[in-house]
């Protein structure tokens, strides 16, 4: 069961880093864009470590607040809940 759930973060953790990455580049080529609640959303069901990478990466949305401060705060309550989880 946990090596299933680890998979899972890999591969959330992995393809929220290369969304962030083509949102960056549609940003540059003024295409269609991928809303910011999706990549919010990303960073809530397990991606903030690859949307943190992605915005280090790609430097993308690194002047939201909302990014910048948001994705941490995710992922320190991520952290807590696997805290907490570990405890019982």
């Amino acid at each position: 069961m946990t090596q299933t759930i680890v998979y899972i973060l890999i591969c959330i953790n992995v393809v929220t880093f290369l969304v962030y990455g083509i949102d960056k580049w549609k940003a540059k080529q003024g295409s269609w864009r991928i809303s910011e609640a999706t990549l919010l959303l990303l960073a809530v069901i397990g991606g903030s470590i690859g949307a943190l990478l992605g915005m280090q990466v790609w430097h993308h949305k690194t002047m939201h607040l909302k990014f910048k401060y948001g994705l941490s705060l995710i992922l320190l309550a991520q952290i807590a809940l696997i805290y907490l989880i570990i405890q019982k």
